[in-house]
């Protein structure tokens, strides 16, 4: 008798490789962020997508507030147009992420979603800063 999980076969470890390799060119995660800037190996710029009620309360530290309504030509100009973005919004639960990085490549720049937002930061014993 199968589960509900081996019911549908794993995918051809081709497929699975393929897939995996190519997720990670779209995604990074709060440790890896986190690791990056504890030991000054920021090579992107990491943009808190809410807004700034929220990044007041709380954001991580060395993040840009654009909230994703306001990501535009204007609001990037300060940036090299090489320059790699990282978003992160308030979670799981939320959308922006995906808004602001869809709004990012419409504008031709790279980019990446942070995933766990600020409630993967905090669930991985990361803190927060407040403006």
């Amino acid at each position: 008798m199968s589960s509900v999980v081996s019911r549908i076969p794993a995918a051809a470890s081709e497929d699975a490789l393929l897939h995996f390799n190519r997720l990670l060119a779209f995604e990074t995660d709060c440790w890896d962020v986190h690791f990056a800037l504890s030991n000054k190996r920021q090579d992107f710029v990491l943009i808190d997508v809410r807004s700034e009620i929220l990044f007041a309360q709380g954001h991580i530290d060395q993040a840009v507030n654009i909230p994703h309504k306001r990501i535009n030509a204007e609001t990037l100009a300060p940036y090299p147009i090489d320059t790699l973005f990282v978003v992160y919004c308030a979670g799981p639960h939320c959308n922006g992420t995906e808004k602001g990085a869809i709004k990012l490549a419409e504008l031709n720049r790279p980019v990446k979603k942070m995933i766990g937002g600020v409630t993967g930061w905090i669930d991985e014993g990361f803190v927060l800063v407040r403006a």
